[in-house]
């Protein structure tokens, strides 16, 4: 079975979204564009970890290669709106890749579904992190897996930052002795010896 390479360059909307109630959500990115509606399932960990490593790329491209960036995103480009409906899962995210291109001025962000490879997050510097079927042996194991393609200016960047630690931080409280999440009900502490509070 050939893969799906769900390309959007530059898509309409791109953000990072959840379904369900707190402690029970289901992660997504999803892409908007050209009349078709892409979504794909990651974990909170990997939306947290996206966030910070494209901050950490765009401070780099800017310190490189003199990119001029918006300190804070713009209030107009702030999307707190909900997912597109219906939101159907296309894959599991198993790999993130980024990248700076540098003749666009464009961040590259693939979501790779996953396969049998750890949950990794690829930090490139000019050149995309993402090839075509016949350029390298290394991306063999991956070539028959579907892909999320996406390129964002960087003010959308920074707009996708903002939401997506907005939408990491909507969940449940950590709890301020343990750091595990609170239940509306409370829980359980390991610091109380099992107590709850």
């Amino acid at each position: 079975m050939t893969h799906q390479v769900h390309s959007f360059e530059p898509p309409e909307r791109f953000v990072a979204g959840t379904v369900g109630e707190p402690g029970d959500r289901t992660f997504f990115l999803q892409a908007r564009g050209g009349g078709r509606v892409v979504s794909v399932a990651l974990e909170k960990v990997q939306v947290s970890l996206l966030a910070e490593k494209l901050e950490e790329l765009l401070a780099e491209a800017t310190k490189r290669f003199g990119v001029s960036l918006p300190e804070l995103p713009v209030l107009a480009t702030h999307d707190n709106e909900p997912l597109d409906t219906p939101v159907d899962e296309e894959f599991r995210v198993g790999t993130l890749g980024l990248a700076f291109d540098v003749d666009t001025s464009t961040v590259v962000i693939e979501a790779i579904e996953a396969g049998e490879a750890e949950v990794e997050i690829e930090l490139g510097d000019d050149e995309p992190a993402v090839t075509d079927d016949d350029d390298d042996e290394d991306d063999e194991p991956d070539d028959d897996l579907d892909r999320l393609r996406v390129r964002l200016t960087p003010e959308a960047t920074r707009a996708f930052i903002d939401r997506a630690r907005r939408v990491v931080a909507a969940g449940r409280p950590p709890c301020p002795l343990c750091g595990q999440p609170l239940d509306p009900a409370g829980h359980l502490c390991p610091r109380h010896n099992g107590y709850h509070r």
